[in-house]
């Protein structure tokens, strides 16, 4: 696996929005130095929904942009789903919490899965893509920094597994804002999930 791709963004309007919005990442060429709240000079416009340091890097793997390419029948560039980093020969459904990604210095934990919003179906043009999206189960990967570092297209990554019981992105997305069973909730409590939904389970002890 390598870096294919480091995204960042600009505060930009939607078409028909007032608001502005980071969604819309390019590909950076050469060096990125990433710290605990992300890409450094990247916009995060809504910090109550996006960025912080439980979803500071978001990753898409090459394997299921190539899907989504197909799906949608038009290439997936770096950037297309606000991703700032493309990994090659990836599958967002092999991932789960706590799997680390490492890069030279980079390390980088997995924390969270992506949950569609009415930007992301507006920034897609698709006012039906957050179902779309949901059904697909293929949801894209929020990560906390461990270890900060310079970053760059190119650089080889190592897919650590967390060695507890799996947490996978597909079932995340299935079960947020869902009750969970006590076995659940406790396999979900003893993953280093996102501290958002962390706190919400704990809860509903």
């Amino acid at each position: 696996m390598k870096i294919l791709a480091l995204c960042r963004g600009n505060a930009e309007r939607l078409p028909g929005k007032s608001y502005k919005t980071g969604i819309f990442k390019h590909a950076v060429n050469g060096a990125v130095m990433i710290d605990a709240e992300g890409l450094v000079g990247d916009a995060i416009c809504n910090r109550k929904h996006h960025g912080g340091v439980d979803q500071a890097v978001y990753i898409e793997g090459s394997l299921t942009l190539d899907w989504w390419a197909q799906e949608l029948g038009r290439p997936c560039g770096p950037g297309t789903f606000g991703e700032n980093m493309v990994i090659s020969d990836l599958d967002n459904r092999d991932v789960s919490v706590g799997d680390r990604f490492i890069s030279s210095d980079l390390v980088l934990e997995v924390s969270a899965c992506r949950i569609p919003c009415a930007t992301f179906a507006a920034r897609m043009a698709d006012p039906k893509f957050v179902k779309r999206y949901t059904d697909a189960a293929r949801p894209g990967i929020y990560c906390r920094v461990i270890r900060g570092g310079i970053a760059e297209a190119g650089m080889p990554v190592e897919h650590q597994s967390f060695a507890g019981d799996k947490v996978t992105m597909p079932e995340l997305m299935e079960t947020f804002g869902r009750r969970l069973s006590e076995a659940g909730r406790a396999r979900y409590l003893a993953a280093p999930i996102h501290y958002k939904l962390r706190a919400m389970l704990e809860t509903q002890r």
